[in-house]
């Protein structure tokens, strides 16, 4: 792959992954080291992170079409080798997290992915891009179930500061979901939520307290897209740069 041609995103738009049964298969063995090597260097490289969860799915029984879009990733990791996650030193400690949502995005059993992100002032903390346990029965459902999974990491980053003496509160959770939020808001609409499991319902009992409150934003705004699709080039760079993931060379 060093002479490669360089791919602009780590997964195209119009990539529909799925089992692919009458595809040529691969070596197991060969992909899943692949794949391997991609999961750790998401620790550090979070625009990546969607792609390789996607491409892990199929790790039991990998087709050539799946070996195909892990090494787009390879692809496009060899053209910005010189791009990084920057921390500015001036950042200020105000945490904010967003969380997003693909309906229904797998197409083996139609399981939504949730994607959430933090920050601490200006600096990326903690990112997640994770296929949802169960089937979502609406959009609702799907971004409840993911901005339930930003408020618990939210708890956790708050638990971390106040060891450091940083006390936060009311830490604002992005949503683009306006159903969602008024599910957080108002406990009367469980009635008719009952399809939804209980454990997603803490969330509503982290807004009472004050512990986080659940903000709208626009979707063109909504950093946690990047975690939950494939996105063309111009929106994945905008939201890439947003995050922090910036060419070392221009900010050194």
């Amino acid at each position: 792959m060093e002479d490669c041609k360089e791919a602009a995103t780590p997964i195209a738009t119009n990539c529909l992954m799925d089992a692919d049964e009458p595809g040529q298969p691969v070596e197991s063995t060969k992909y899943r080291r692949l794949i391997g090597s991609l999961l750790y260097l998401t620790a550090s490289r979070l625009d990546i992170q969607f792609g390789v969860c996607l491409c892990a799915r199929f790790q039991a029984n990998p087709k050539e079409s799946h070996f195909k879009a892990a090494k787009r990733i390879l692809k496009y990791l060899k053209g910005i080798t010189n791009v990084g996650l920057w921390y500015p030193c001036d950042s200020n400690i105000s945490l904010s997290g967003f969380s997003d949502s693909d309906y229904a995005g797998c197409k083996l059993d139609r399981k939504s992915t949730s994607g959430t992100c933090h920050l601490l002032g200006l600096s990326l903390i903690s990112w997640n891009s994770k296929k949802q346990a169960c089937v979502a029965l609406s959009t609702a459902e799907a971004e409840y179930i993911a901005v339930g999974h930003g408020c618990a990491q939210i708890i956790w980053l708050k638990h971390q500061l106040l060891d450091n003496s940083v006390r936060l509160s009311k830490v604002p959770l992005y949503c683009d979901n306006t159903s969602a939020i008024n599910l957080t808001k108002n406990p009367i609409q469980h009635s008719k939520t009952k399809h939804i499991e209980i454990r997603h319902h803490f969330i509503c009992d982290h807004v009472q307290k004050g512990d986080c409150e659940i903000k709208i934003v626009k979707t063109e705004n909504q950093l946690a897209d990047l975690f939950t699709k494939p996105l063309a080039r111009d929106r994945f760079n905008k939201l890439r740069t947003k995050l922090g993931i910036l060419d070392i060379k221009n900010v050194v």
